[in-house]
C-alpha cells in the first residue's frame, strides 16, 4: 500500500489491526476468561501485568514531554492522573495493587517485580523506548490499542465473576473506570492520527505502530503462556505459584 489513505480508510486500517492482532484473541486471555486457568496462574497474570500498568504514567510522561502545545498536554497528562491518582490512595495503579491484594499476593514482592518474567520486562521497556524514540505522531498511534480495549474488558470481568469464586467485583475495581477513561482517550488519539498522518509514509508509521503495540501486549501473554500453562517453565527467579 503506497497511495495515500483517505481519513475513512486509515480508520478502517487500523481498526482492522485490532480486529486481528489485539491480545484479546490470544489464548492465555481464552483461559483467563473461560475459568481454565489455576488461581497461581491468575496470579501470575496479574503480577506481570503489574509491571506494563508501572509503565503506563511513564510512557505518558514520555509523550506528554514531546508535546509543543499546551492544549495537546494538557489533554493526554489526564492519562498520567488517571493511573497515578492525586494521592497514595488514588488511581489505576492503586486499583491494580488493589487486585493483587485480592488474589493473595504480597504486595511488596509485587511491586519490588522481583517475579516479573524476563520477556514481560523486555516486552514492557521495548514499549517505553518506542514512544521515546519514535515520532510523536507513532507514540500517539501506539496508544489507539484502547479502541479495542472496552469490549474486551467486560468479556474479562463477566468472565473472571462467573468462573473464579475467589473473585469479587471489589477485586476488579481497577476495570470500573476504565473503559470510560479508554474511549476518551482512543477518542481524542485517533483524532490525531487522522489529522496528522497526512502523508503516505506518516500513515504507515502510524500502522506500523499500532501493530507493534499489539505485538507488545501479545509478546507478553506469549510469555505467560509459556511460563505457566505450557510447557509450564517459568525461568530462574520468576514467581511460582507455591512461593506466593
Amino acid at each position: 500500500m503506497s497511495g495515500l489513505l483517505s481519513r475513512a480508510q486509515l480508520e478502517a486500517a487500523l481498526r482492522r489491526i485490532g480486529e486481528e492482532r489485539y491480545h484479546h484473541l490470544h489464548p492465555f486471555h481464552h483461559l483467563l476468561n473461560g475459568g481454565g486457568l489455576a488461581k497461581g496462574q491468575v496470579q501470575a497474570w496479574a503480577l506481570n501485568r503489574y509491571y506494563y500498568q508501572r509503565m503506563i504514567p511513564l510512557k505518558d510522561a514520555a509523550i506528554v514531554s514531546r508535546m509543543d502545545d499546551a492544549g495537546l498536554r494538557r489533554e493526554w497528562r489526564q492519562r498520567i492522573v488517571d493511573h497515578d491518582g492525586n494521592s497514595d490512595e488514588d488511581g489505576g495503579l492503586r486499583r491494580w495493587l488493589a487486585l493483587t491484594d485480592g488474589l493473595g499476593l504480597d504486595r511488596a514482592y509485587v511491586t519490588s517485580t522481583d517475579g516479573v518474567l524476563p520477556a514481560t520486562k523486555f516486552a514492557v521497556e521495548a514499549y517505553l523506548h518506542f514512544v521515546r524514540e519514535k515520532s510523536l505522531l507513532e507514540a500517539v498511534a501506539s496508544s489507539l490499542t484502547e479502541l479495542f480495549s472496552p469490549l474486551a474488558i467486560g468479556a474479562r470481568v463477566r468472565g473472571m465473576l462467573e468462573n473464579y469464586d475467589y473473585i469479587t467485583p471489589e477485586i476488579l475495581a481497577y476495570f470500573d473506570k476504565r473503559p470510560e477513561q479508554a474511549t476518551r482517550d482512543s477518542d481524542f488519539a485517533l483524532a490525531y492520527v487522522l489529522d496528522n498522518a497526512r502523508r503516505p509514509d506518516q500513515q504507515q508509521d502510524a500502522l506500523r505502530a499500532l501493530t507493534f503495540k499489539c505485538d507488545v501486549l501479545w509478546a507478553q501473554l506469549d510469555a505467560l503462556h509459556h511460563a505457566y500453562v505450557a510447557p509450564g517453565t517459568p525461568p530462574p527467579g520468576a514467581f511460582r505459584p507455591e512461593a506466593a
